[in-house]
């Protein structure tokens, strides 16, 4: 593991390793201290540090797993499927992407995009349900379509569906119940912690991940992390996250001829929710080597570079980083550069506390079903809502999209939202770089719902600077949820709108723009942006 830092970077970790060192701050995380990030965050801290020696702890999960695997594989089971939301999904599928192993990865409440899953390969696959609280509605939702669907292809769903939970949870309790084979994960670790739990370990070594040499590889550098030292990559990383002055509160993280693939959509998550509270945060930002950012000159956006063989005769770019190391390695040492960076912030790295409320308002709109706001006006094909700040006295997509855009300031960023199918739609990914173009600033890109677990803590938590485009969906089929009073399509419809309320009670401008044929209205919201 290496970290190469230049610029305000280096003079962050000139100036705040040392006294990270004098203040023992890296034993203390290692030995779960849950006193450093202050009184109010003491209790939660206490029962959430179980992931500094996950490396070791889920040591005896390996065998299990690859038992479970030949168990399957004698079967003809040779498709994984994941159902899972936030950490729990983003973590297996950086790991199985990295290693070459095939995962399905339903983090979705899309009609399409559960159909699709659900008809590809149904008879030789299996399904992990992985759920940390056991109440996710999203994971409970798959559970039970999946369920109805083995049954109906004669299959039966004790043989095929397995569950990764808390012990006690709702989940755990009723899974064991009725038969499902259940992987306990530590319940000492949060959720965008757990890459190296059950909760990464048993759908990637289902799918056919080496997870006995991903362990390995985070043991390495675990005796490098818990020491007070200057070359603590840990500490060097956290201090460069959040310790620049003035405070670069943006961090880019681009792959750049890394061997590891997707690792800045699960950074993004693990640092969003970990920092973005109490008006604070650092907000990663996903990037591509020639995203329009790295051009732009961001004055308040760190980049963070991860690269492949280390070169000690190539020069970082000025006020870079430059990051390389293996994929245990660097799960455990952005993990703790994260819970270092919450130190440097002042806030509780282990809670949520704004999660919630997106979820209360959603399951309120299912209750009360009410008749769909009608739009402020259509335009080929794409219906316009949004805050009254956002689409009053607009009467164009130009207009209300200028409208949006103008309300990012110099310390702002926009927040792209897509509830749509992202398997589908790929293309949409294009309108982040037009969007950055156009403003100057850094734009994240989300796909609905399962960023409302992770980087949804810091839209609202986090400093008031962003805006947020919601792209919507009008789904040509909808799918029944065995069980529920609601479809899937009902479902997403009620979480985006549900998001947005909270956004808007907390002074964010949204523009909600639901698209009837989202490859048409792609290239009519390109037209405008450019």
């Amino acid at each position: 593991m290496r970290i190469n830092v230049s610029g305000a970077a280096a003079d962050a970790v000139a100036r705040v390793v040392p006294q990270l060192v004098n203040d023992l701050v890296a034993s203390r995380i290692t030995a779960q201290d849950p006193t450093l990030w202050g009184p109010e965050a003491e209790e939660e801290a206490s029962k959430r540090l179980g992931w500094v020696e996950a490396a070791v702890v889920s040591q005896p999960l390996v065998r299990e797993i690859l038992a479970l695997r030949d168990e399957l594989s004698r079967k003809g089971v040779d498709h994984i499927l994941l159902g899972g939301m936030g950490g729990s999904s983003l973590a297996p599928e950086v790991i199985t992407r990295t290693f070459g192993v095939e995962l399905t990865v339903l983090d979705s409440t899309e009609p399409g995009q559960v159909l699709s899953a659900l008809n590809d390969r149904l008879e030789s696959s299996a399904l992990v349900i992985s759920s940390k609280s056991g109440s996710t509605v999203e994971t409970d939702s798959q559970k039970r379509a999946f369920e109805q669907a083995y049954r109906d292809a004669g299959i039966d769903p004790l043989e095929r569906i397995i569950v990764v939970t808390d012990p006690g949870s709702p989940l755990d309790s009723a899974a064991r119940a009725d038969g499902y084979r259940v992987f306990n994960a530590d319940p000492n670790v949060g959720g965008r912690y757990s890459a190296l739990t059950a909760f990464g370990l048993v759908p990637s070594g289902l799918a056919g991940v080496d997870i006995q040499e991903l362990l390995h590889e985070a043991e390495a550098i675990a005796l490098e992390l818990a020491q007070d030292s200057p070359d603590n990559p840990g500490l060097i990383l956290g201090a460069a996250m959040a310790g620049t002055e003035p405070l670069k509160d943006k961090l880019g993280i681009v792959a750049d001829g890394t061997h590891i693939v997707g690792f800045a959509d699960w950074a993004e998550q693990l640092i969003a929710e970990s920092t973005g509270k109490n008006g604070k945060g650092i907000l990663p930002v996903v990037l591509e080597p020639d995203s329009p950012e790295l051009s732009i000159g961001v004055p308040d956006l760190q980049i963070v570079r991860l690269v492949g063989t280390w070169d000690d005769t190539r020069d970082v770019a000025d006020g870079e980083l430059e990051v390389t190391g293996s994929l245990g390695a660097q799960l455990m040492v952005w993990e703790y550069a994260t819970a270092v960076a919450g130190v440097l912030l002042g806030v509780n790295p282990f809670d949520q506390p704004d999660v919630e409320a997106a979820k209360i308002a959603a399951r309120g709109l299912l209750d009360a079903r009410p008749e769909p706001t009608a739009p402020a006006f259509t335009e080929q094909g794409i219906e316009v809502r949004g805050t009254i700040d956002v689409v009053s006295g607009a009467t164009t997509l130009k207009d209300a999209l200028n409208a949006l855009l103008a309300e990012v300031g110099t310390d702002g960023y926009v927040s792209v939202q897509a509830y749509l199918d992202r398997i589908a739609n790929p293309g949409l990914l294009e309108l982040r770089d037009l969007i950055a173009e156009k403003t100057g600033r850094p734009v994240t890109f989300g796909w609905g719902p399962r960023f409302l677990h992770s980087t949804g803590q810091y839209h609202k938590g986090g400093p008031a600077t962003g805006v947020f485009l919601q792209l919507l969906g009008s789904p040509q089929r909808d799918l029944e949820i065995p069980g529920r009073p609601f479809t899937f399509g009902q479902l997403i419809t009620a979480q985006a709108a549900g998001d947005a309320s909270v956004l808007a009670e907390h002074g964010r401008p949204v523009l909600a723009l639901t698209l009837t044929d989202p490859r048409s209205a792609l290239d009519a919201l390109r037209g405008v942006l450019r």
